[in-house]
């Protein structure tokens, strides 16, 4: 029987010529303890879709049923967990729990409601912080109180609005675990919108896209016949899961490559950028050795010591390595293993406690137009357009060329990275993910030496981060600059990099091992997930990840061994 249904839904915003159409016609059906993913784009109408269904929107045509019954308004057999939090900030884990409970369960006593909020709040592991306010916890624990919350109105029909996005890897498959593990219990009805095919996967018994909007449309259900439950490294194995995945990964980035095909690029002009001469000892020695080219960038027993009133913290223990000219490192971890530390260390933003760092020859000591920098949190100048932040850099480093090449370079870059039709807006008017898309277009359009990437596209939805993985991949291809890339993704650092370098757990983090990628370029994510090796990699990493998920020194095991992987002392 169908709990929930939407009959030919469309659903629009604004007047006139301001008039944004959002979904077009969707029609959908859910049975009574089903999972449902809702997988899409970003701005495709995800969240509107969750919204028509909680009650907190109205279709302008069709209409949403819950049991045959029109929906016209929140209600208690639908409760929603959002991306955000949306916590009492002066309320403690159990008072934010306890207010949803006692709004629904208005007959029950006292009793009883405290015993259906503890209940949940354990549930999902937080007994031991029932009394902390929502400043004293991490982003991750503060989303399980979002679910706690929800779970504890005891829905009929459970909404999660991607509310595992914006949490590390770690914290986000422990999370997927719970949830699992919930619905295997209750088995209540979910709709889960999310923009990760993997978290799809794992927790739904349907898949169904929602193709880009505007008028977006729903794309055709992909079943989920995989056994629970579902475990990630022996999914690497299961024929079924490499399928599904391909085959879902082939029509999301179908669509979205005809929706990018409809965009006209302007071209790029022919114009070089500033090169930074090199001593010609130097260059001579380059020349008759070859050695340089292969120590481009070299990281020489480099640590960073921090001082704290228990003594020095050793955040980065003896970071060892050299780097070639044009290679594409990935360099992966655990939050809070030192990744960032060393990326800050080579943009010469923060200073290396001992060793050093040698670019083209040169001791990095400070930040260099030499080095492009892109951070997860977007850095732009909010009172200027899109356009004029990327100028900024641009206007120094092509200084012979006219001002309308530097415009063309500028406007060919941030058409790149999908933002064509937002040249001319504020940075300030700009959503977070278009934001990140002008840093990465800044970055690109320098033509520095050495390209550096903070988890670039860790605030963007997945579907988007495919999209502009392609689009670094390309630039990379042409441009050849050498490239370090901050990433937790396993997937992102197989895609771009020629290594991955895995760093331990901190404090003393240091390099565990570096994992070689020989996988021809160029490459694209459906050939990546088509290529004999790719499971192998991907084991590997997920493995070593596994094995430092609890500390610093990992779990006390030999590894396999690999000829393709180098263990560093």
């Amino acid at each position: 029987m169908a709990i929930l249904e939407l009959k030919n839904v469309t659903k629009g915003f604004g007047e006139g010529t301001d008039r944004m159409e959002v979904l077009q016609d969707i029609s959908l059906s859910v049975e009574e303890g089903e999972f449902v993913a809702i997988v899409g784009f970003s701005g495709s109408g995800k969240s509107t879709l969750i919204n028509l269904i909680a009650g907190l929107e109205f279709p302008d045509e069709g209409e949403v049923l819950i049991k045959g019954t029109p929906v016209e308004g929140p209600g208690p057999e639908r409760a929603v967990c959002f991306q955000s939090y949306s916590l009492m900030p002066w309320m403690s884990v159990a008072q934010n729990v306890q207010l949803a409970v006692d709004a629904v369960f208005t007959k029950e006593d006292k009793a009883s409601r405290k015993a259906r909020a503890e209940r949940y709040i354990e549930m999902v592991g937080l007994d031991h912080a029932a009394d902390r306010r929502p400043s004293e916890l991490s982003g991750g624990m503060r989303q399980r109180v979002a679910v706690a919350r929800s779970l504890a109105m005891d829905p009929e029909v459970l909404l999660l609005d991607e509310p595992l996005s914006a949490l590390d890897a770690l914290t986000r498959a422990n999370l997927q675990d719970e949830i699992t593990e919930i619905w295997a219990k209750d088995q209540k009805t979910v709709i889960l919108i999310t923009n990760d095919v993997d978290e799809a996967i794992l927790l739904a018994d349907r898949i169904i896209p929602l193709n880009p909007g505007p008028n977006a449309t729903l794309g055709p259900s992909f079943k989920v016949d995989l056994p629970r439950p579902r475990e990630r490294t022996a999914m690497n194995h299961d024929e079924g899961f490499k399928t599904l995945r391909r085959d879902v990964t082939a029509y999301l980035m179908d669509v979205g490559i005809a929706k990018k095909r409809a965009q006209v690029e302007p071209p790029l002009p022919d114009v070089t950028p500033i090169t930074l001469g090199r001593p010609k000892a130097y260059a001579e020695a380059a020349e008759t050795t070859g050695i340089a080219e292969h120590r481009y960038l070299e990281y020489s027993q480099v640590d960073k010591v921090y001082p704290t009133p228990k003594g020095p913290l050793t955040v980065v223990d003896d970071f060892d390595i050299k780097i070639a000219k044009g290679e594409f490192v990935s360099v992966i971890g655990h939050s809070g293993c030192g990744k960032s530390t060393v990326l800050t260390m080579t943009a010469g933003l923060n200073d290396v406690s001992r060793g050093g760092i040698i670019l083209d020859n040169k001791e990095v000591s400070s930040a260099g137009p030499d080095r492009a920098v892109v951070f997860q949190a977007p850095s732009l100048f909010p009172w200027l357009t899109a356009k004029q932040n990327v100028a900024v850099g641009v206007d120094r480093v092509y200084p012979k060329a006219t001002q309308e090449e530097r415009e063309q370079v500028v406007e060919y870059y941030l058409h790149k990275v999908g933002l064509g039709d937002a040249i001319d807006k504020r940075a300030s008017d700009l959503s977070n993910g278009m934001k990140q898309r002008v840093g990465i277009a800044r970055a690109f359009a320098l033509s520095p030496k050495l390209l550096l990437l903070d988890e670039p596209f860790g605030m963007l939805d997945s579907l988007t981060r495919w999209e502009l993985q392609e689009v670094l991949m390309e630039v990379w291809q042409r441009t050849q600059v050498t490239a370090m890339c901050v990433t937790h993704d396993v997937d992102e650092a197989i895609l771009l990099a020629d290594r991955i370098i895995m760093m331990t757990n901190g404090p003393n983090a240091r390099i565990g091992k570096v994992l070689k990628i020989d996988i021809p370029r160029p490459r694209t994510r459906k050939a990546l997930l088509e290529h004999p090796d790719y499971y192998m990699y991907r084991e590997q990493v997920l493995d070593f990840l596994e094995d430092y998920e609890t500390g610093a020194h990992g779990k006390q095991k030999a590894p396999a061994p690999d000829k393709k992987v180098e263990e560093v002392a």
